[in-house]
């Protein structure tokens, strides 16, 4: 098989393998969770992606690896862990802590989008040796940090649960 065919066939895997991670164990107890404890643990999550500052550190990466994909994935990539960690800081501020974790997953999902595009355009799957140790990074990582994006804005636009007064019967709660 040839680098453009196992690449894809990696990334592809990767979403896969994570997806049933993630419906058979994630999911449920991300739902068991208060919403806010949940975002909380996402964010703890994509608070790490400053790892994708090694997208520019020669000798981790090839020196082939080309130009135009390696700062801009480092580059949002650090953006997005340091939203995340200042959503970690502001989490007893639920405005301020709801604002922060809807900015790290808007700014990290286009991170992604635009990584992908930007691999595709320049011929990355052909040279993915060029990636190095960083390898690891698109076809175990990002399908992970996709997921989670995904499943952060899926909470944020999940409607909140009131909680439903004691219905009365006869002037005393029933």
């Amino acid at each position: 098989m040839t680098p453009q065919i196992i690449f894809p066939l990696q990334l592809v895997l990767g979403y896969v393998a994570w997806l049933l991670l993630y419906r058979a164990y994630v999911q449920p107890r991300l739902r068991s969770m208060n919403p806010m404890e949940a975002h909380r643990a996402i964010a703890t999550l994509h608070s790490f992606r400053f790892f994708g500052l090694v997208f520019l550190i020669p000798g981790f990466v090839g020196p082939n690896l080309p130009a135009g994909f390696a700062p801009f994935a480092a580059y949002w990539d650090l953006a997005t862990g340091v939203l995340a960690m200042l959503a970690l800081l502001a989490y007893r501020i639920r405005p301020l802590f709801l604002t922060l974790v809807a900015s790290f997953n808007i700014v990290g999902t286009i991170d992604l989008v635009l990584d992908y595009y930007h691999a595709n355009r320049l011929g990355l799957p052909g040279i993915a040796g060029q990636l190095g140790a960083a390898y690891i990074i698109p076809v175990i990582v990002v399908p992970a940090l996709m997921i989670t994006h995904i499943a952060a804005f899926a909470l944020l636009l999940r409607p909140r649960r009131e909680p439903v007064p004691a219905l009365v019967r006869n002037g005393s709660p029933a």
